[in-house]
Protein backbone atom coordinates (compact mmCIF):
# COMPACT_ATOMS: atom_id res chain seq x y z
CA UNK A 1 0.00 0.00 0.00
CA UNK A 2 2.54 2.57 -1.12
CA UNK A 3 2.82 5.10 -3.90
CA UNK A 4 5.75 6.51 -5.80
CA UNK A 5 7.39 9.70 -4.57
CA UNK A 6 7.43 12.87 -6.70
CA UNK A 7 10.73 14.66 -7.20
CA UNK A 8 12.30 17.31 -9.36
CA UNK A 9 10.75 19.95 -11.62
CA UNK A 10 7.48 18.03 -12.08
CA UNK A 11 6.51 18.42 -8.42
CA UNK A 12 4.12 21.24 -9.40
CA UNK A 13 2.57 19.30 -12.27
CA UNK A 14 -0.89 17.79 -12.02
CA UNK A 15 -0.68 14.34 -10.48
CA UNK A 16 -3.00 11.40 -11.24
CA UNK A 17 -3.01 10.49 -7.55
CA UNK A 18 -4.49 13.85 -6.55
CA UNK A 19 -8.09 13.96 -5.37
CA UNK A 20 -9.56 16.89 -7.27
CA UNK A 21 -12.53 17.03 -4.89
CA UNK A 22 -10.53 17.62 -1.71
CA UNK A 23 -7.68 20.09 -1.16
CA UNK A 24 -4.68 19.26 0.98
CA UNK A 25 -5.69 21.46 3.90
CA UNK A 26 -8.47 19.05 4.84
CA UNK A 27 -5.90 16.33 5.53
CA UNK A 28 -4.45 18.45 8.31
CA UNK A 29 -7.75 19.89 9.48
CA UNK A 30 -8.73 16.25 9.98
CA UNK A 31 -5.57 15.68 12.00
CA UNK A 32 -6.29 18.77 14.09
CA UNK A 33 -9.85 17.55 14.76
CA UNK A 34 -8.53 14.15 15.80
CA UNK A 35 -6.18 15.76 18.30
CA UNK A 36 -9.06 17.85 19.65
CA UNK A 37 -11.18 14.75 20.26
CA UNK A 38 -8.75 12.05 21.36
CA UNK A 39 -5.59 11.47 23.31
CA UNK A 40 -4.64 8.01 24.57
CA UNK A 41 -0.98 8.12 25.67
CA UNK A 42 -1.17 4.59 27.08
CA UNK A 43 -2.05 2.85 23.81
CA UNK A 44 0.71 0.68 22.38
CA UNK A 45 1.18 -1.82 19.59
CA UNK A 46 3.42 -3.77 21.95
CA UNK A 47 0.56 -5.10 24.02
CA UNK A 48 -2.98 -6.38 23.58
CA UNK A 49 -5.48 -3.60 24.18
CA UNK A 50 -8.89 -4.00 25.71
CA UNK A 51 -11.29 -1.55 23.99
CA UNK A 52 -13.34 -1.30 27.18
CA UNK A 53 -10.26 -0.33 29.17
CA UNK A 54 -9.00 2.45 26.90
CA UNK A 55 -8.92 5.85 28.56
CA UNK A 56 -9.38 8.96 26.45
CA UNK A 57 -7.45 11.75 28.15
CA UNK A 58 -8.97 14.26 25.73
CA UNK A 59 -12.62 15.24 26.18
CA UNK A 60 -14.68 13.65 23.36
CA UNK A 61 -16.08 17.05 22.40
CA UNK A 62 -15.39 19.66 19.77
CA UNK A 63 -14.27 22.10 22.45
CA UNK A 64 -10.75 23.05 21.28
CA UNK A 65 -9.12 21.91 24.50
CA UNK A 66 -6.07 21.23 22.33
CA UNK A 67 -5.95 25.04 21.89
CA UNK A 68 -7.23 26.32 25.24
CA UNK A 69 -5.70 23.68 27.48
CA UNK A 70 -7.19 23.97 30.94
CA UNK A 71 -7.79 27.71 30.59
CA UNK A 72 -5.95 30.90 31.57
CA UNK A 73 -6.21 30.27 35.33
CA UNK A 74 -4.61 26.83 35.26
CA UNK A 75 -2.27 27.21 32.26
CA UNK A 76 -1.49 30.95 32.11
CA UNK A 77 1.62 30.36 29.95
CA UNK A 78 -0.70 29.77 26.96
CA UNK A 79 -2.14 33.29 27.29
CA UNK A 80 -1.09 36.91 27.36
CA UNK A 81 -1.05 38.68 30.71
CA UNK A 82 -4.64 39.86 30.29
CA UNK A 83 -5.86 36.25 30.40
CA UNK A 84 -7.97 36.99 27.31
CA UNK A 85 -5.72 36.86 24.26
CA UNK A 86 -3.82 33.77 23.18
CA UNK A 87 -0.03 33.98 23.23
CA UNK A 88 1.55 33.81 19.77
CA UNK A 89 5.01 32.84 18.61
CA UNK A 90 7.62 34.56 16.46
CA UNK A 91 6.77 36.21 13.16
CA UNK A 92 7.01 34.10 10.02
CA UNK A 93 7.78 35.33 6.51
CA UNK A 94 7.28 34.05 2.98
CA UNK A 95 3.53 34.55 2.59
CA UNK A 96 2.83 37.94 1.02
CA UNK A 97 -0.88 37.47 1.73
CA UNK A 98 -0.21 37.38 5.48
CA UNK A 99 2.63 39.61 6.70
CA UNK A 100 1.60 38.96 10.33
CA UNK A 101 1.88 35.15 10.13
CA UNK A 102 3.00 33.62 13.41
CA UNK A 103 4.56 30.42 14.66
CA UNK A 104 3.41 28.70 17.83
CA UNK A 105 4.83 30.06 21.09
CA UNK A 106 7.87 27.98 22.00
CA UNK A 107 10.38 27.29 24.72
CA UNK A 108 13.79 28.72 23.85
CA UNK A 109 16.26 26.17 22.50
CA UNK A 110 18.74 25.30 25.25
CA UNK A 111 21.96 23.29 24.98
CA UNK A 112 21.12 21.91 21.58
CA UNK A 113 17.61 20.82 22.55
CA UNK A 114 14.84 21.65 20.06
CA UNK A 115 12.45 24.51 20.68
CA UNK A 116 9.19 22.83 21.75
CA UNK A 117 5.78 24.43 21.33
CA UNK A 118 3.87 25.75 24.35
CA UNK A 119 0.38 24.56 23.42
CA UNK A 120 -2.50 22.58 24.87
CA UNK A 121 -1.65 19.43 22.89
CA UNK A 122 1.99 18.75 21.94
CA UNK A 123 0.86 16.59 18.99
CA UNK A 124 -0.17 19.76 17.17
CA UNK A 125 3.52 20.46 16.68
CA UNK A 126 4.30 17.11 15.04
CA UNK A 127 4.58 18.63 11.56
CA UNK A 128 4.93 22.12 10.13
CA UNK A 129 1.45 22.18 8.59
CA UNK A 130 -0.60 21.20 11.65
CA UNK A 131 1.49 23.52 13.84
CA UNK A 132 0.62 26.51 11.66
CA UNK A 133 -3.02 25.40 11.54
CA UNK A 134 -3.01 25.46 15.35
CA UNK A 135 -1.42 28.92 15.24
CA UNK A 136 -4.25 30.09 12.97
CA UNK A 137 -6.80 29.06 15.61
CA UNK A 138 -4.88 31.09 18.20
CA UNK A 139 -5.14 34.12 15.94
CA UNK A 140 -8.81 33.45 15.20
CA UNK A 141 -9.48 33.60 18.95
CA UNK A 142 -7.65 36.92 19.07
CA UNK A 143 -9.76 38.13 16.15
CA UNK A 144 -12.87 37.52 18.27
CA UNK A 145 -11.24 39.63 21.00
CA UNK A 146 -10.86 42.43 18.44
CA UNK A 147 -14.51 42.40 17.32
CA UNK A 148 -15.95 41.87 20.83
CA UNK A 149 -14.19 44.46 23.02
CA UNK A 150 -14.92 43.96 26.69
CA UNK A 151 -16.16 40.39 26.27
CA UNK A 152 -15.18 37.93 28.99
CA UNK A 153 -13.04 34.91 28.17
CA UNK A 154 -15.77 32.27 28.46
CA UNK A 155 -17.97 34.10 25.93
CA UNK A 156 -15.10 34.46 23.49
CA UNK A 157 -14.14 30.81 23.91
CA UNK A 158 -17.72 29.66 23.32
CA UNK A 159 -18.05 31.61 20.07
CA UNK A 160 -14.68 30.40 18.77
CA UNK A 161 -15.82 26.84 19.48
CA UNK A 162 -19.13 27.40 17.71
CA UNK A 163 -17.44 28.78 14.58
CA UNK A 164 -15.14 25.74 14.62
CA UNK A 165 -18.08 23.34 15.10
CA UNK A 166 -19.85 25.01 12.19
CA UNK A 167 -16.79 24.38 9.97
CA UNK A 168 -16.76 20.72 11.06
CA UNK A 169 -20.43 20.22 10.12
CA UNK A 170 -20.75 22.48 7.08
CA UNK A 171 -17.31 22.26 5.47
CA UNK A 172 -15.19 19.34 6.65
CA UNK A 173 -17.88 16.63 6.62
CA UNK A 174 -19.43 17.58 3.24
CA UNK A 175 -15.91 17.71 1.78
CA UNK A 176 -14.84 14.21 2.85
CA UNK A 177 -18.16 12.27 2.94
CA UNK A 178 -20.39 11.38 -0.03
CA UNK A 179 -23.43 13.59 -0.52
CA UNK A 180 -26.01 10.81 0.04
CA UNK A 181 -24.73 10.21 3.58
CA UNK A 182 -24.55 13.93 4.39
CA UNK A 183 -28.10 14.47 3.12
CA UNK A 184 -29.31 11.58 5.26
CA UNK A 185 -27.46 12.44 8.48
CA UNK A 186 -27.63 16.26 8.19
CA UNK A 187 -30.81 17.00 6.21
CA UNK A 188 -30.69 20.70 7.08
CA UNK A 189 -27.64 21.14 4.85
CA UNK A 190 -29.32 20.01 1.63
CA UNK A 191 -32.58 21.74 2.60
CA UNK A 192 -30.70 24.94 3.54
CA UNK A 193 -32.56 25.21 6.83
CA UNK A 194 -31.12 24.66 10.31
CA UNK A 195 -30.73 21.77 12.77
CA UNK A 196 -33.74 22.92 14.78
CA UNK A 197 -36.04 22.74 11.75
CA UNK A 198 -34.49 19.58 10.28
CA UNK A 199 -32.59 17.81 13.06
CA UNK A 200 -29.83 15.27 12.43
CA UNK A 201 -30.85 11.66 11.79
CA UNK A 202 -28.59 9.01 13.26
CA UNK A 203 -29.28 5.35 12.50
CA UNK A 204 -26.09 3.68 13.73
CA UNK A 205 -24.69 5.67 16.66
CA UNK A 206 -27.60 5.68 19.05
CA UNK A 207 -27.73 7.88 22.14
CA UNK A 208 -25.30 6.44 24.71
CA UNK A 209 -26.68 5.20 28.01
CA UNK A 210 -24.12 7.14 30.02
CA UNK A 211 -21.38 9.48 28.85
CA UNK A 212 -20.42 10.29 25.28
CA UNK A 213 -17.74 8.05 23.82
CA UNK A 214 -15.83 7.53 20.59
CA UNK A 215 -16.53 4.16 18.91
CA UNK A 216 -13.48 2.00 18.37
CA UNK A 217 -14.60 1.49 14.76
CA UNK A 218 -14.12 5.24 14.31
CA UNK A 219 -10.80 5.71 16.08
CA UNK A 220 -9.04 2.53 14.94
CA UNK A 221 -10.43 2.25 11.40
CA UNK A 222 -12.73 4.84 9.83
CA UNK A 223 -10.92 8.00 10.90
CA UNK A 224 -7.58 6.67 9.71
CA UNK A 225 -8.75 7.32 6.15
CA UNK A 226 -6.70 10.52 6.23
CA UNK A 227 -3.48 8.54 6.00
CA UNK A 228 -4.30 7.82 2.35
CA UNK A 229 -4.74 11.56 1.67
CA UNK A 230 -1.18 12.53 2.65
CA UNK A 231 1.02 13.88 -0.12
CA UNK A 232 4.77 13.12 -0.12
CA UNK A 233 5.60 16.81 -0.71
CA UNK A 234 3.91 20.15 -0.03
CA UNK A 235 4.56 23.63 -1.34
CA UNK A 236 4.10 25.98 1.62
CA UNK A 237 3.95 29.33 -0.16
CA UNK A 238 4.67 30.99 -3.50
CA UNK A 239 8.03 32.48 -2.50
CA UNK A 240 9.86 29.28 -1.61
CA UNK A 241 11.64 27.70 -4.58
CA UNK A 242 10.46 24.13 -4.01
CA UNK A 243 8.03 21.86 -2.18
CA UNK A 244 9.16 20.07 0.99
CA UNK A 245 9.05 16.40 1.93
CA UNK A 246 6.92 15.27 4.86
CA UNK A 247 9.89 13.33 6.28
CA UNK A 248 13.62 13.23 5.62
CA UNK A 249 13.94 10.59 2.88
CA UNK A 250 16.83 9.13 0.90
CA UNK A 251 16.22 9.86 -2.78
CA UNK A 252 19.58 8.54 -3.93
CA UNK A 253 19.09 6.94 -7.33
CA UNK A 254 16.21 9.23 -8.24
CA UNK A 255 17.10 11.66 -11.06
CA UNK A 256 18.43 14.86 -9.44
CA UNK A 257 17.81 13.19 -6.11
CA UNK A 258 19.71 13.38 -2.87
CA UNK A 259 19.09 12.79 0.80
CA UNK A 260 16.59 15.34 2.06
CA UNK A 261 17.97 16.57 5.35
CA UNK A 262 15.75 16.85 8.42
CA UNK A 263 15.87 20.65 8.25
CA UNK A 264 14.49 20.49 4.71
CA UNK A 265 11.52 18.34 5.65
CA UNK A 266 8.23 19.19 7.33
CA UNK A 267 9.05 17.25 10.49
CA UNK A 268 7.86 18.93 13.65
CA UNK A 269 8.72 19.42 17.32
CA UNK A 270 11.24 22.12 16.47
CA UNK A 271 11.54 25.72 15.34
CA UNK A 272 11.37 25.53 11.54
CA UNK A 273 12.81 28.25 9.23
CA UNK A 274 10.95 31.57 9.44
CA UNK A 275 10.32 31.90 5.63
CA UNK A 276 8.04 28.85 5.83
CA UNK A 277 4.83 30.78 6.54
CA UNK A 278 2.00 28.80 4.93
CA UNK A 279 -0.14 30.45 2.27
CA UNK A 280 -3.46 28.78 3.07
CA UNK A 281 -4.80 29.72 -0.37
CA UNK A 282 -2.76 26.74 -1.60
CA UNK A 283 -4.50 24.41 0.89
CA UNK A 284 -8.18 25.42 1.18
CA UNK A 285 -10.68 26.40 -1.55
CA UNK A 286 -11.39 30.13 -1.71
CA UNK A 287 -15.00 31.08 -2.44
CA UNK A 288 -15.34 32.57 -5.91
CA UNK A 289 -11.67 32.02 -6.84
CA UNK A 290 -10.77 29.65 -9.67
CA UNK A 291 -7.86 27.52 -8.45
CA UNK A 292 -4.59 27.03 -10.32
CA UNK A 293 -4.26 23.25 -10.57
CA UNK A 294 -0.88 22.67 -12.17
CA UNK A 295 2.34 24.08 -13.51
CA UNK A 296 2.84 27.12 -11.25
CA UNK A 297 4.08 27.97 -7.80
CA UNK A 298 0.63 29.29 -6.89
CA UNK A 299 -1.15 26.03 -7.74
CA UNK A 300 -3.53 24.69 -5.12
CA UNK A 301 -2.62 21.28 -3.78
CA UNK A 302 -5.28 18.61 -3.72
CA UNK A 303 -5.04 15.87 -1.14
CA UNK A 304 -4.21 12.44 -2.47
CA UNK A 305 -7.12 10.15 -3.25
CA UNK A 306 -8.87 8.13 -0.56
CA UNK A 307 -7.81 4.72 -1.83
CA UNK A 308 -5.86 1.66 -0.75
CA UNK A 309 -2.41 3.17 -1.31
CA UNK A 310 -0.18 5.26 0.92
CA UNK A 311 2.74 7.38 -0.24
CA UNK A 312 6.21 5.88 -0.04
CA UNK A 313 7.47 7.94 2.95
CA UNK A 314 4.75 6.32 5.09
CA UNK A 315 6.30 2.88 4.56
CA UNK A 316 9.15 3.80 6.87
CA UNK A 317 8.06 6.19 9.62
CA UNK A 318 10.93 7.87 11.43
CA UNK A 319 11.47 7.56 15.18
CA UNK A 320 8.82 4.91 15.92
CA UNK A 321 9.20 1.40 17.33
CA UNK A 322 8.70 -1.42 14.82
CA UNK A 323 6.77 -1.84 12.66
CA UNK A 324 7.64 1.40 10.89
CA UNK A 325 5.19 0.83 8.00
CA UNK A 326 2.05 2.87 8.69
CA UNK A 327 -0.30 0.52 6.82
CA UNK A 328 0.94 -2.44 8.85
CA UNK A 329 0.58 -0.49 12.09
CA UNK A 330 -3.04 0.33 11.23
CA UNK A 331 -3.84 -3.27 10.31
CA UNK A 332 -2.23 -4.64 13.48
CA UNK A 333 -4.07 -2.08 15.58
CA UNK A 334 -7.40 -3.20 14.16
CA UNK A 335 -6.52 -6.85 14.73
CA UNK A 336 -5.43 -6.29 18.33
CA UNK A 337 -8.58 -4.30 19.06
CA UNK A 338 -10.74 -7.13 17.74
CA UNK A 339 -12.52 -5.03 15.12
CA UNK A 340 -15.16 -6.76 12.99
CA UNK A 341 -14.50 -7.12 9.27
CA UNK A 342 -15.61 -4.49 6.83
CA UNK A 343 -18.17 -6.89 5.39
CA UNK A 344 -19.66 -7.52 8.84
CA UNK A 345 -19.98 -3.79 9.56
CA UNK A 346 -21.57 -3.13 6.16
CA UNK A 347 -24.09 -5.95 6.72
CA UNK A 348 -24.89 -4.60 10.20
CA UNK A 349 -25.47 -1.14 8.76
CA UNK A 350 -27.74 -2.53 6.05
CA UNK A 351 -25.68 -1.27 3.11
CA UNK A 352 -24.41 -3.13 0.08
CA UNK A 353 -21.58 -5.51 0.99
CA UNK A 354 -18.69 -5.36 -1.46
CA UNK A 355 -17.48 -8.60 -2.96
CA UNK A 356 -13.84 -9.63 -2.84
CA UNK A 357 -13.38 -8.74 -6.53
CA UNK A 358 -14.13 -5.09 -5.68
CA UNK A 359 -11.75 -4.95 -2.72
CA UNK A 360 -8.47 -4.17 -4.45
CA UNK A 361 -5.06 -2.99 -3.29
CA UNK A 362 -3.46 -0.07 -5.11
CA UNK A 363 -3.88 3.40 -6.53
CA UNK A 364 -7.12 4.82 -7.91
CA UNK A 365 -5.55 5.94 -11.18
CA UNK A 366 -6.26 5.08 -14.78
CA UNK A 367 -2.80 3.56 -15.08
CA UNK A 368 -3.17 1.27 -12.07
CA UNK A 369 -6.87 0.51 -11.69
CA UNK A 370 -6.92 -2.41 -14.15
CA UNK A 371 -3.99 -4.21 -12.52
CA UNK A 372 -4.72 -3.69 -8.83
CA UNK A 373 -5.01 -7.15 -7.20
CA UNK A 374 -7.97 -8.28 -5.09
CA UNK A 375 -7.19 -8.41 -1.39
CA UNK A 376 -8.33 -12.04 -1.35
CA UNK A 377 -5.50 -12.97 -3.73
CA UNK A 378 -2.96 -11.64 -1.24
CA UNK A 379 -4.17 -13.95 1.53
CA UNK A 380 -7.08 -16.40 1.75
CA UNK A 381 -7.67 -15.07 5.28
CA UNK A 382 -8.99 -11.85 3.74
CA UNK A 383 -11.61 -13.56 1.60
CA UNK A 384 -14.97 -12.21 2.81
CA UNK A 385 -13.09 -10.93 5.86
CA UNK A 386 -11.37 -7.65 4.92
CA UNK A 387 -9.95 -5.49 7.74
CA UNK A 388 -12.34 -2.61 8.43
CA UNK A 389 -9.76 0.13 7.75
CA UNK A 390 -8.89 -1.42 4.38
CA UNK A 391 -12.56 -2.00 3.53
CA UNK A 392 -13.41 1.66 4.15
CA UNK A 393 -10.59 2.82 1.87
CA UNK A 394 -11.57 0.31 -0.81
CA UNK A 395 -15.23 1.31 -0.49
CA UNK A 396 -14.27 4.92 -1.25
CA UNK A 397 -12.17 3.71 -4.17
CA UNK A 398 -15.33 2.35 -5.85
CA UNK A 399 -16.13 5.94 -6.87
CA UNK A 400 -13.12 6.07 -9.17
CA UNK A 401 -13.95 6.53 -12.86
CA UNK A 402 -11.05 8.64 -14.14
CA UNK A 403 -8.08 10.50 -12.73
CA UNK A 404 -10.02 13.75 -12.29
CA UNK A 405 -12.97 12.16 -10.45
CA UNK A 406 -13.35 13.12 -6.78
CA UNK A 407 -13.31 10.36 -4.16
CA UNK A 408 -14.96 10.70 -0.74
CA UNK A 409 -15.80 8.33 2.09
CA UNK A 410 -18.59 5.93 1.13
CA UNK A 411 -21.68 4.48 2.87
CA UNK A 412 -19.80 2.64 5.65
CA UNK A 413 -16.81 4.92 6.29
CA UNK A 414 -18.75 8.12 5.67
CA UNK A 415 -21.57 7.17 8.01
CA UNK A 416 -19.24 6.10 10.82
CA UNK A 417 -17.38 9.42 10.64
CA UNK A 418 -20.45 11.63 10.14
CA UNK A 419 -22.56 9.97 12.85
CA UNK A 420 -19.67 9.99 15.33
CA UNK A 421 -19.13 13.72 14.82
CA UNK A 422 -22.82 14.55 15.07
CA UNK A 423 -23.40 12.31 18.09
CA UNK A 424 -20.52 13.95 19.96
CA UNK A 425 -22.00 17.38 19.22
CA UNK A 426 -25.45 16.26 20.33
CA UNK A 427 -24.06 14.86 23.60
CA UNK A 428 -22.17 18.09 24.33
CA UNK A 429 -24.57 20.35 26.23
CA UNK A 430 -22.41 23.37 25.31
CA UNK A 431 -22.32 22.80 21.53
CA UNK A 432 -24.22 25.13 19.25
CA UNK A 433 -26.47 22.21 18.25
CA UNK A 434 -27.79 22.18 21.82
CA UNK A 435 -27.38 25.78 22.91
CA UNK A 436 -28.49 27.56 19.74
CA UNK A 437 -29.33 25.25 16.80
CA UNK A 438 -30.38 28.24 14.66
CA UNK A 439 -27.10 30.06 15.33
CA UNK A 440 -24.92 31.08 12.38
CA UNK A 441 -21.35 32.40 12.20
CA UNK A 442 -20.95 36.16 12.38
CA UNK A 443 -22.31 37.71 9.19
CA UNK A 444 -19.17 39.81 8.75
CA UNK A 445 -17.09 36.62 8.82
CA UNK A 446 -19.01 34.87 6.06
CA UNK A 447 -18.15 34.81 2.38
CA UNK A 448 -20.19 36.73 -0.19
CA UNK A 449 -22.36 33.65 -0.80
CA UNK A 450 -23.20 33.44 2.92
CA UNK A 451 -21.04 30.39 3.61
CA UNK A 452 -18.49 30.08 6.39
CA UNK A 453 -15.78 27.57 5.59
CA UNK A 454 -12.25 26.94 6.74
CA UNK A 455 -10.88 29.49 4.27
CA UNK A 456 -13.14 32.12 5.83
CA UNK A 457 -11.92 31.25 9.33
CA UNK A 458 -8.34 31.60 8.05
CA UNK A 459 -9.17 34.98 6.53
CA UNK A 460 -10.44 36.26 9.87
CA UNK A 461 -7.35 34.88 11.62
CA UNK A 462 -5.22 36.96 9.25
CA UNK A 463 -7.19 40.07 10.22
CA UNK A 464 -6.48 39.74 13.95
CA UNK A 465 -4.71 42.77 15.34
CA UNK A 466 -1.08 41.84 15.98
CA UNK A 467 -0.11 43.45 19.28
CA UNK A 468 2.99 41.33 19.92
CA UNK A 469 6.40 42.60 18.93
Amino acid sequence: MSADVEFGPDADAEDAEENQGILAGYTYLGQFIDHDLTFDPASSLDRQNDPDALVDFRTPRFDLDCVYGRGPDDQPYLYRDDGIRMLLGRKLTGNPDDPSARDLPRNPAVAGEPSRALIGDPRNDENVIVSQLHAAFLRFHNRLVDVMPGAVFVDLQRLVRWHYQWVVLHDFLPTIVIKDVINDVLPHIVKKTDPATDPPKLTVFKKPKNNAFIPVEFSVAAYRFGHSMIRPFYRLNTTLPKPFSIFPVDTTGVPNGDIIEADESLRGFREFPSPWAIDWRLFFPQTGVKPVLAGATNRVQPAYKIDTSLVAPLTNLPDVPPPAMLALRNLLRGLQMGLPSGQAVAAFMGVHVLGDDHLVVGKATEEDSEKNPSVATLSPDFGGNAPLWFYILSEAQQQFTKDSSPIRLGPVGGRIVAETFVRLLLEDSQSFLNQAPRWKPFEAFRAANGEFRMADLMKQARLAVDIQS
